[in-house]
């Protein structure tokens, strides 16, 4: 029987995230037959590395955010030499990282928002692009610190004077129209979901507070939209280089009839893993349950070592 070591918590603005799927891992692990060892990780890092001392058989990074799914806690685990599931350095790295993650999906021939990465101080001059445009941190994950700028609003100096992610931001066009996502598992793509968001777009608070959206799953979508969306997320996978399960957000722009523009947005390399989040939902869709989704990023589980 594997042990399997579940990393959860973090230090990240995604903590709490990171503690609800870490949870919901546990108990799905030790439903499928595992030894589970829970390690809430925090700020000590010889901590963490004492915890996983006597190596377990694999590690499950359930950690979202900074130094969980940036290459930071994957570079310690290729160095113990112990497997872990989802991503190695190189495409957690450039996953997390928006503008260069950007730079690979150009690269690979897929769409993107017209855009680019500014330093944060240009907001005070104007805007940077036409509005209405999006502004991003580089490196968080969750919709962290997102904010739409429109014609005549006065959020781009208020973002500006509440900035707090680094000196550095992406800014690209706002795309009208509807948000899609698609999981990933290996070499294949699971579904189309549609997330329908209370709020003006899919924010921290659509993703996480009760109530914030609901998920349309198969996505009620253009069977030729369904098709190129299923396909890029396969993509953008590939060309990040991630294994394991990934999921690819899109927005998919049918305000002029369908089907629409497909845009791609980021890959998620550390997909949210309650047993109502959008991957293990989408597994569910395809007849895969949560502890049957568990158990196999436990056995696709590798490192550099």
């Amino acid at each position: 029987m594997k042990t399997v070591a579940v990393l959860y918590g973090g230090i990240s603005a995604e903590r709490e995230v990171s503690l609800n799927s870490g949870t919901q891992v546990i108990a799905a692990l030790r439903e499928a037959g595992f030894t589970v060892r829970p390690i809430d990780a925090g700020a000590d890092l010889g901590a963490i590395i004492a915890a996983l001392t006597p190596a377990p058989d694999v590690v499950f990074n359930a950690l979202h955010g900074r130094f969980g799914e940036d290459g930071a806690i994957q570079g310690v685990l290729d160095w113990m030499g112990i497997p872990y599931t989802h991503s190695g350095v190189r495409a957690s790295a450039l996953a997390m990282d928006k503008e260069a993650a950007r730079a690979v999906f150009v690269a690979a021939e897929l769409p993107v928002a017209a855009g680019r990465a500014i330093d944060i101080a240009e907001l005070a001059a104007g805007d940077p692009i036409p509005a209405p445009y999006v502004v991003k941190p580089l490196n968080e994950g969750s919709s962290v610190g997102v904010t739409i700028i429109r014609r005549g609003d006065n959020n781009r100096l208020r973002l500006l004077r509440d900035w707090r992610w680094g000196d550095r931001a992406l800014v690209e066009e706002f795309i009208p129209g509807r948000e899609l996502t698609v999981g990933v598992m290996g070499s294949r793509a699971l579904a189309v979901t549609e997330i329908v968001a209370a709020h003006d777009f899919y924010d921290y608070d659509s993703k996480y507070a009760d109530g914030g959206s609901h998920h349309l799953v198969p996505a009620p979508v253009h069977e030729a939209a369904t098709a190129r969306a299923l396909e890029m997320a396969v993509a953008a996978h590939r060309a990040l280089g991630c294994r394991g399960a990934s999921r690819a957000d899109f927005r998919y722009d049918d305000t002029q009839g369908e089907p629409g523009r497909l845009v791609l947005l980021e890959v998620n390399t550390q997909p949210g893993m309650t047993r109502t989040s959008l991957l293990p939902e989408q597994a569910a869709h395809a007849g895969i349950s949560f502890p049957q989704l568990c158990a196999w990023m436990v056995e696709n589980a590798s490192c550099r070592a």
